[in-house]
């Protein structure tokens, strides 16, 4: 009979225990409490009963006590950041979340072709970032507080939501050096006659600005190196732009009319012979690729063809029809278009 009861009892036992586990388990992985995705922000020096107390009364989590013990599991800490808790967490993912500081990220487009300024613009208005695009007196951004055009590399940059707008700069910026280091490392020399990496950034700048076609770039590129090489001035449109503008390198709507080619500027490169002093926008790989091995041609001008692309020419004559032809296209898609240069 003795025996009998102890095989109960052990039997009685275990399905207990069985249930404390199942019990367990559910609370941990796969109950939740959370109802509607929120961010959650963990401040450095933020104890693990203060966590818990608060995830506790903001209802992510059932129980206070069942949090801290799935933090021990995980290793018994919490790191500061912000956290994105998703519609359906469990106490389980939240602890494991907090404890190894899976932070909420924001993915950071910085386009090809744009300018410091444009960029700075860009970065004061995009969410789930902090801080000014400026550096303040006494702040330790170093070199990312003395950026120009050139310096940084257009790119989609992946940060913890809250980073400093600086920081992005700077990120930025440190890939564009780790750029012309692997150029420097490479020693190929840039296409005659540019002389250096500034020179090949200025260039690349003006292609960038010029074209959005990939496949356009490198015979770009070939027709201002032929220009270059001929002691013809350049005559880029984008140049006269960036001056105008101030460095801005957007006329907002505005047109480029024909006086506006005299404006006195060194990055006027209808008025000056040679390449502007330093970059009019930050380029992309494909920019650079196009300078460091632009096409085999002869071509000497170009126009827009009217479908986002251009023809080119050898001489001044085919330019002069293929000047026409878009003169023609501009005339068709709007009746008062009147050609103001070239």
């Amino acid at each position: 009979m003795r025996k009998k009861q102890k095989k109960q009892i052990l039997k009685i036992g275990g399905i207990i225990i069985a249930l404390v586990f199942i019990s367990v388990f559910f609370i941990l992985r796969m109950y939740s409490n959370v109802t509607n995705t929120t961010t959650f922000i963990i401040n450095p020096g933020d104890s693990i009963s203060a966590v818990a107390r608060r995830v506790s009364n903001e209802n992510l989590v059932a129980s206070e006590s069942v949090f801290k013990i799935a933090i021990r599991l995980n290793g018994g800490k919490v790191q500061s950041g912000e956290y994105e808790i998703t519609r359906g967490s469990s106490v389980w993912k939240i602890a494991r979340m907090f404890a190894h500081g899976k932070i909420a990220t924001t993915d950071i487009l910085i386009p090809e072709g744009l300018t410091i300024r444009q960029v700075k613009d860009l970065l004061s208005k995009t969410e789930y970032l902090s801080g000014d695009v400026e550096c303040e007196p006494g702040s330790n951004w170093g070199e990312a507080c003395q950026v120009s055009d050139g310096d940084i590399f257009p790119d989609t940059y992946r940060v913890a939501r809250g980073t400093h707008r600086m920081a992005v700069i700077a990120l930025a910026q440190k890939k564009m050096q780790d750029i012309k280091m692997r150029w420097r490392k490479s020693l190929k020399a840039p296409p005659a006659p540019l002389k250096d990496w500034n020179d090949v950034l200025v260039l690349a700048s003006i292609v960038q600005k010029e074209t959005p076609k990939t496949s356009e770039m490198r015979i770009v590129a070939s027709v201002y190196l032929n220009r270059l090489r001929r002691g013809m001035r350049l005559q880029a449109d984008p140049t006269v732009v960036y001056a105008l503008t101030d460095g801005y390198g957007d006329m907002r709507g505005q047109p480029l009319l024909r006086d506006h080619l005299k404006i006195d500027s060194p990055y006027n490169t209808y008025r000056n012979n040679g390449l502007p002093p330093a970059p009019i926008a930050n380029v992309g790989a494909h920019a650079i690729r196009a300078v460091l091995d632009p096409a085999d041609t002869s071509y000497l001008f170009f126009v827009a063809d009217g479908r986002g692309g251009h023809k080119f020419s050898k001489d001044f004559d085919e330019h002069l029809k293929n000047r026409l032809d878009w003169r023609e296209i501009k005339r068709q898609n709007n009746p008062e278009f009147e050609e103001a240069f070239k």
